[in-house]
């Protein structure tokens, strides 16, 4: 059953003014499908027409056990009518579906924020779970927040009684009731979620029926429950503006995959995906292996080292090489990524960061292998090394992956993360005539007679010719073992290492990345905030808000981790201080140190979520205002006693 939009009456109009943005999240038991509320809530926002941002947040156990605090999963949304960069620091709206989810999330949502809970769900053994003492619906404990208890369980069974399911069965359309409540709630059309629910279960109607009842019966409720005695009303949060053309909402998982397709086909290659399951990377494969028609071949290996080197070996038959994994997969490719590095074989290889070390947050994002990137292969073994900054970002990082690997015969590693993986935002479909193709040109000319094939001799951008194997008159020899320059004859002499090591350094050096751009703000001043990454929207919002404020701070972020834009260090040394956020305890900050020698100020976090807008916008107000720690205009940081984030939140 569809319903038009609701219109506002003026009077409601006037009660409740156009909000420009609102977050609010989802949070309950792992299998209470919090996941799938958000992302259909999330689908309903872009037909709405608001710019968004998403952050799933799941445990990493395949199921914890019901109603405990490590197993809740949380979906957050900022949606509005204005341009939205990051997921929201504070809700305004949570949605507990039981005790443990209240306790984990609770003290996130802002003073004066609204509580939904499914009271139902309270009982003494849930309560018991979750550590409480007491029930806090009843305690006064969460008098500083509204909140509304709604025994959304017992409302479910009701709707969907005439349906005839099972208790359990029945239980499980909860969240279609909860996502229901949540549509009037923010004046959104269920049409489009009920047609999703009938083709979902198309060869079940009867659970259609029941999760389309669900759906109703929530949003009926918000209709007919007088809930603004409650204090609680419907908010009308008007389309962003946006440019004509069309959109959908992707992932950084499917941006990737899309941009690698995109890639591929400027390259005018076919390409090869070997890869290995493992949280956040997994999505990738699941993706490229849906674009078959494209000439994409995917490839599920038994591990790691099988995944890398059967895309490598696939680079050698005149493919492009694709790999994923997270950081620990990372570890298990990294010989394979050398032997690619030695024989100069082109090999996009996908790092989705987790929190670590080792097995570490599996679920949970982080910043922490850059290092890895940029450093952590055995000899001196150079690789580009590019970062994606939003999900939308990863399409043309992907491309820009796939244009150096095969124009400079190169593995190239692209770093998300588990933020970048899960988030989804609107996105632009491109116009692809706007990309300049860069096709692959196989060497097939044999030598003249009596001449020898080098297989590494050198273009003008000192790339080795590709040459697919069993092409008539260029037999050649490719490995591990050092090569002689030219030749490609094994060769362990002094002169010649230190010649094919520097001519591999110079090729990736020499690499044609464009010149470093300010975001906002100046050229020059008192404060540039340098990231990476992910951080790119919680950065930008807190340097727009201080240059609302007066203060003299810049926005720089670097997509080109390696090599670095030429005009980088000149850039940053225009800046009386840098300051470097990032989700780790400072790798960039070294890096940058280590190039340019810059006192590059370290704002680290290593909690396994994101940066918070107020986190960086505090930090910055440090070098401004002389808050303690920072009289006198020194630098609010120091390596030595790094920030937490209670110390730049207080």
């Amino acid at each position: 059953m569809a319903t038009a939009i609701h219109e506002l009456t003026p009077q409601e109009a006037s009660a409740n003014p156009p909000a420009e943005a609102i977050v609010v999240r989802f949070a309950g038991d792992s299998g209470d499908g919090m996941q799938l509320t958000g992302g259909q809530f999330t689908l309903s926002t872009a037909l709405a027409g608001n710019d968004l941002a998403t952050f799933p947040d799941f445990p990493a156990e395949i199921r914890a056990p019901q109603g405990t605090l490590f197993g809740v999963s949380a979906f957050q949304i900022n949606f509005g009518s204005t341009a939205i960069e990051t997921a929201g620091d504070q809700p305004d709206v949570l949605v507990a579906m039981n005790p443990a989810a209240l306790k984990t999330n609770v003290d996130a949502l802002k003073p004066g924020g609204l509580i939904i809970a499914d009271e139902g769900e309270f009982g003494q053994r849930n309560l018991d779970k979750a550590k409480y003492d007491s029930n806090p619906l009843e305690d006064d404990s969460l008098a500083k927040w509204q909140l509304l208890k709604l025994n959304i369980s017992q409302l479910t069974l009701d709707a969907v009684k005439p349906y005839g399911l099972g208790n359990k069965e029945a239980l499980r359309c909860k969240n279609m009731w909860t996502l229901g409540l949540a549509l009037w709630m923010f004046d959104r059309d269920r049409a489009p979620l009920v047609d999703w629910l009938k083709a979902k279960f198309a060869k079940a109607p009867e659970l259609a029926e029941a999760n389309i009842a669900a759906l109703n019966a929530g949003h009926a409720y918000g209709e007919t429950a007088e809930l603004g005695a409650m204090g609680v009303s419907q908010r009308h949060v008007p389309a962003a503006p946006a440019e004509p053309g069309l959109y959908r909402t992707v992932t950084g998982a499917e941006s990737i995959s899309l941009g690698l397709v995109a890639g591929a086909q400027l390259a005018g290659l076919k390409m090869f995906f070997g890869g290995y399951p493992i949280t956040p990377a997994s999505a990738i494969l699941h993706t490229l292996s849906r674009y078959k028609e494209y000439g994409v071949t995917t490839f599920q290996a038994e591990d790691e080292i099988a995944a890398v080197a059967s895309s490598l070996g696939a680079s050698y038959a005149g493919s492009l090489g694709v790999t994923c994994s997270s950081g620990p997969g990372i570890a298990l490719k990294t010989e394979a990524i050398g032997l690619a590095i030695m024989t100069e074989l082109p090999l996009v290889v996908v790092n989705a960061q987790r929190g670590g070390p080792s097995t570490g947050l599996p679920t949970k994002t982080e910043q922490s292998d850059l290092y890895q990137a940029v450093y952590g292969r055995n000899g001196d073994a150079p690789v580009p090394v590019i970062a994606a900054r939003s999900a939308a970002d990863c399409f043309d990082c992907a491309i820009e992956a796939v244009r150096i690997a095969t124009q400079y015969m190169t593995p190239v590693m692209l770093l998300t993360d588990g933020y970048l993986q899960n988030a989804a935002e609107p996105w632009k479909v491109p116009d692809m005539s706007g990309y300049a193709p860069f096709p692959v040109t196989f060497r097939t000319d044999a030598p003249a007679e009596g001449e020898a094939f080098l297989p590494y001799a050198r273009d003008n951008k000192g790339a080795r010719p590709w040459v697919k194997p069993g092409t008539p008159g260029l037999l050649h020899r490719i490995g591990g073992i050092e090569k002689a320059a030219g030749t490609g004859n094994l060769d362990y002499s002094p002169a010649n290492h230190q010649a094919m090591t520097d001519t591999r350094q110079a090729k990736i050096a020499n690499i044609d990345v464009a010149d470093q751009q300010v975001e906002v703000g100046e050229t020059s001043g008192t404060l540039a905030v340098v990231g990476w990454g992910s951080t790119f929207g919680p950065i930008h919002q807190a340097v727009r808000r201080a240059r609302n404020k007066g203060l003299d701070v810049a926005h720089i972020h670097i997509r080109h981790i390696w090599p670095m834009p030429k005009n980088l260090g000149d850039l940053l040394k225009s800046y009386e201080h840098v300051l470097v956020p990032e989700m780790n305890t400072g790798q960039l900050k070294t890096v940058l140190r280590d190039q340019y020698l810059i006192d590059a100020i370290p704002l680290n976090k290593v909690s396994g979520q994101p940066f918070r807008i107020a986190e960086i916008e505090d930090a910055i107000a440090r070098f401004f205002d002389g808050k303690p720690g920072n009289e006198g205009g020194e630098v609010p940081f120091s390596d030595t006693q790094l920030p937490s984030p209670e110390a730049i939140n207080p």
